[in-house]
């Protein structure tokens, strides 16, 4: 389904409920495509990530979350 940027501020309960069912809805901007409302997987967000781009091949690193909240501890 498609739907403008003024239906997205005045209609965004409806739209919801079509992404609720399970439809995707991509929001347009002047006529082009600018945003995708898809349905929330509760699986994804508790599945780890793999490792990915520069992290793909780093041995060092086996959990970039831990190795980042690491590098962040000293900041304060």
């Amino acid at each position: 389904m498609k739907a403008t940027a003024k239906d997205l501020r005045f209609h965004t309960k409806e739209l919801l409920s079509t992404v609720n069912r399970g439809e995707e809805v991509v929001i347009t901007y002047r006529g082009k495509p600018c945003a995708k409302l898809i349905p929330y997987d509760e699986l994804k967000k508790n599945k780890k990530t793999n490792l990915f781009g520069i992290w793909k091949n780093n041995d060092i690193v086996k959990d970039v979350d831990d190795y980042v909240r690491d590098l962040r501890k000293g900041r304060f």
